[in-house]
């Protein structure tokens, strides 16, 4: 498994209330800014918060952008579940001892639906 599949399903697990492969693929030390609520994070709150945003947004698969032995760049889309709101967002992860140890995600709010621009649709992800 890629680095991006296995963050992609560590969140997809996390989602349904599965942290197991969170907890394998994050150091201990893990540290990130939460760019939805604009603060510092440790795992656990990156945690708390999948339960929030799982109510309210879908996002699709990431798409790799740059992959090093101690880096990934990759990027994805969400929705809002409950309104035409849509996001582009890149997210930067470094690793340390191979473990994810800070990421910081840039999030672009976009005035169109990115699906219309793709080969895939969003009932493909909930």
């Amino acid at each position: 498994m890629t680095k991006a599949e296995s963050f992609d399903e560590a969140w997809r697990l996390a989602s349904r209330g599965d942290f197991s492969l969170v907890d394998k693929v994050y150091h201990p030390d893990y540290r990130a800014f939460d760019a939805y609520a604009e603060v510092e994070v440790n795992l656990e709150a990156e945690k708390a918060a999948v339960e929030t945003f799982n109510e309210i947004l879908t996002a699709t698969n990431s798409k790799v952008l740059s992959e090093s032995i101690d880096f990934l760049r990759i990027h994805r889309y969400n929705r809002h579940r409950d309104a035409e709101v849509f996001a582009s967002v890149t997210t930067s992860i470094t690793y340390k001892d191979g473990l994810i140890i800070t990421q910081q995600s840039e999030v672009e709010e976009l005035d169109y639906d990115p699906s219309e621009e793709q080969d895939w649709i969003w009932e493909d992800y909930k």
